[in-house]
């Protein structure tokens, strides 16, 4: 089983790792044999799942019952599971429902915002539970941008997400997840912290590892896709087609071939 320090050992040796969302069994065990290195257990699947039209009625009942279908199919994968909207907005809340996602399989928990939730890691991580920030573009807070938009395209921003990111890793944090930022600042971000793995969503090919919605990257999403999400299913045929997918993910992660500059935002900062 992949832990936190083979993730940091891959970013020592400049190895790329693969994430994708998970949220039952059947995938589960398809992203095992396809040796993925890490599932996020994502609040997306308020959307993905339940047919919301954002991630916010997500409870963590629903994130303790797919973090549970997902351990028991996958013994390979490093798994990170989200506290959903609201269920960390004070510190009692935060151990109790970190503790609930830890109990039922996860290995992380992933949290989304900046340096505001810094004494939330370092109570967290001081009783033994690993966070993982996500920041950028934080869905929780849709509604806060006013839509699904690219984060800190001034210079300005930018250097506020550098520092939200110091503030964080002084407090605990293990992991950092970019969302939707200029592949600049990913690269920056990824160089800046040597000892912490940095995940990117739309952050450009220079994060330590990527990260992708699975309905997204084997086209089982209709509508307009972000610009970051690459169809794999379109290269695959046949009975394996979902399983070819996932290996054509990870080696395109691990050699860079993907995001490619069609998948990345580049802004002068």
């Amino acid at each position: 089983m992949i832990s936190l320090n083979d993730l940091r050992q891959f970013k020592a040796q400049g190895r790329k790792f693969s994430c994708l969302t998970c949220y039952d069994a059947s995938m589960a065990k398809v992203m095992q044999v396809a040796e993925i290195d890490s599932i996020l257990i994502g609040d997306s699947l308020g959307m993905t799942i339940q047919g919301h039209d954002s991630t916010l009625p997500v409870t963590v009942d629903d994130m303790v019952y797919h973090t549970q279908a997902v351990r028991r199919a996958n013994q390979h994968a490093f798994i990170m599971t989200d506290l959903p909207f609201m269920s960390y907005a004070t510190l009692p809340d935060a151990i109790a429902n970190a503790r609930a996602v830890m109990q039922a399989g996860a290995q992380m928990v992933k949290i989304e915002g900046g340096a505001w939730l810094a004494e939330t890691v370092t109570h967290l991580t001081r009783n033994g539970v690993p966070v993982c920030m996500h920041l950028g573009l934080t869905p929780q807070s849709v509604h806060v941008f006013g839509g699904y938009k690219l984060q800190a395209k001034t210079r300005e921003a930018a250097d506020q997400l550098l520092e939200d990111c110091h503030a964080l890793v002084e407090a605990g944090a293990a992991i950092l997840l970019l969302e939707c930022v200029p592949a600049q600042l990913g690269q920056e971000v990824a160089e800046t912290f040597p000892h912490i793995p940095v995940i990117g969503i739309g952050a450009g090919n220079n994060t330590d590892g990527q990260v992708l919605v699975v309905q997204d990257m084997i086209g089982l999403t209709t509508g307009k896709l972000a610009r970051f999400v690459r169809n794999f299913m379109t290269e695959q045929s046949g009975a394996s087609a979902i399983l070819d997918a996932f290996r054509a993910y990870h080696q395109a992660v691990q050699d860079k071939s993907f995001p490619a500059a069609e998948h990345t935002f580049q802004v002068e900062l």
